[in-house]
């Protein structure tokens, strides 16, 4: 698979290009990745690339001549092009998976006020936001959206490591333990040094939902809408949640019984 990232500020995606588990996909060749400076295809010698939108305002806008030469020296009108974008669709880990089953993607980096909307009529096929808040380095935003997708092709992760993660199944995932046994004062739970795969993998999937409850609940109307959960999971719902509604009962009735704290004596006046 190809990224394709044009940008005013190439060095910024580079870094990531260039280490870890990125670094190693690229030199093994699953993933391969081009980064074209927009200002290379500049119209003056001082590679302007912004200008005031029309019908005034504050900031500048990306122009049209630049990004367009850019554009079309990586035949974007023959790929699959995204721009990243706050007034986007939200990026999601479906989204994530359908775009890594692309051969290439040429990602559009914003910068100031944004794009130009006729570059984006004309060659964008995908307007995607990573989250409810603005960034001035639209390089970021690229980068978060590549990271999540690249890891999803074939042959950069090993399949059981993306099995369980959280949104992989509409779950997020279970808590994570590994050496010391015991860090301060705190024991890994025994269940998971038993050697019992049943009892963990029932364990794992407990916590999962646990989690899911307790901070995305909105994730589990999801995944029953779309079938995901098993039986067990269901009952094992039920089951977190009356501990859940035990627990604010016996809260409430210790509160009750607190006795009610009597003034200081203030002694005779």
């Amino acid at each position: 698979m190809k990224f394709t990232v044009l940008t005013l500020f190439p060095e910024i995606p580079r870094a990531y290009f260039e280490n870890s588990i990125m670094a190693k996909a690229v030199e093994k060749g699953i993933i391969a990745y081009d980064l074209v400076n927009i200002r290379d295809f500049a119209l003056d010698k001082h590679k302007k690339c912004d200008d005031a939108p029309y019908g005034g305002g504050a900031g500048q806008l990306m122009m049209t001549e630049p990004l367009s030469r850019a554009l079309d020296s990586v035949n974007a009108r023959r790929k699959r092009v995204i721009y990243v974008t706050p007034g986007g669709v939200p990026f999601t880990q479906k989204k994530a998976k359908e775009l890594s089953c692309e051969d290439e993607l040429i990602f559009i980096c914003g910068r100031y006020e944004g794009i130009d909307q006729r570059i984006i009529d004309y060659y964008v096929d995908d307007e995607v936001s990573i989250g409810d808040y603005v960034m001035s380095s639209g390089e970021l935003a690229a980068t978060v959206m590549v990271d999540t997708i690249y890891r999803l092709v074939d042959g950069v992760i090993s399949s059981e490591s993306l099995v369980e993660e959280s949104h992989s199944d509409g779950l997020l995932e279970y808590p994570q333990y590994t050496r010391p046994n015991v860090y301060k004062d705190m024991a890994v739970p025994e269940i998971l040094l038993s050697g019992d795969h049943e009892k963990i993998r029932k364990w794992r999937l407990k916590k999962r939902l646990e989690k899911t409850l307790r901070y995305r609940p909105d994730m589990i109307w999801r995944a029953r809408q779309n079938g995901l959960l098993s039986d067990e999971a269901e009952k094992m719902i039920e089951e977190i949640t009356e501990q859940v509604h035990a627990l604010k009962r016996a809260k409430r009735r210790k509160k009750a019984k607190k006795p009610e704290e009597k003034p200081a004596d203030s002694g005779d006046l």
